[in-house]
Order: C-alpha cells, then sequence, then structure tokens
C-alpha cells in the first residue's frame, strides 16, 4: 500500500488517482510558486473542501475536482504575475 493509499484508508477516503494527484500537486505547486509557499497545505485543504461541496451537491467527484481546480487556478497567477488584489 503506498502512502496517499494509507492516508485515504485513515481518513476513511478514496484515494486519489494517479490523474487527480498530478493535478492537486500541479495547483499546490502554482500556489507556492506565485502566492507563499507556507500557505500551501491550507489551499489544497480549501481545494477538498470546494470538491465535498460540489460532490455533496450531486456532482461526481471528477466534475467536483475539475471545478473546484478550475476555480482555484483564477485565484492564482500565473508565474510572472503580481498575485491578484483580495476583495473586501
Amino acid at each position: 500500500m503506498d502512502p496517499l493509499e494509507r492516508l485515504a484508508e485513515a481518513l476513511g477516503v478514496e484515494p486519489p488517482t494517479a490523474t487527480e494527484t498530478s493535478e492537486i500537486l500541479s495547483v499546490a505547486r502554482d500556489v507556492a510558486h506565485t502566492l507563499e509557499r507556507r500557505i500551501t497545505p491550507v489551499s489544497t485543504y480549501l481545494l477538498g473542501l470546494s470538491v465535498e461541496r460540489r460532490a455533496a451537491a450531486g456532482a461526481s467527484r471528477e466534475d467536483a475536482l475539475s471545478a473546484a481546480l478550475s476555480d482555484l487556478r483564477t485565484a492564482v497567477p500565473d508565474r510572472g504575475q503580481d498575485p491578484p488584489e483580495p476583495s473586501g
């Protein structure tokens, strides 16, 4: 059993697929390199909350993750750009 499978089992959830893992790591890297490295774990927590909310509303896991990743990426600047200004 690999580490992600072990963690998923401990948390009582399905482990991420290889594609899901790749997408999550990619957006986490973007957060770390364009916003702030220390908030990367919290950004993935927020991503998970968004996925769960969408799944609870009836979206498939795949669709929920895809939409949440898309939304998160809108808040993460491309490398070399300034981070978005907080609203409010």
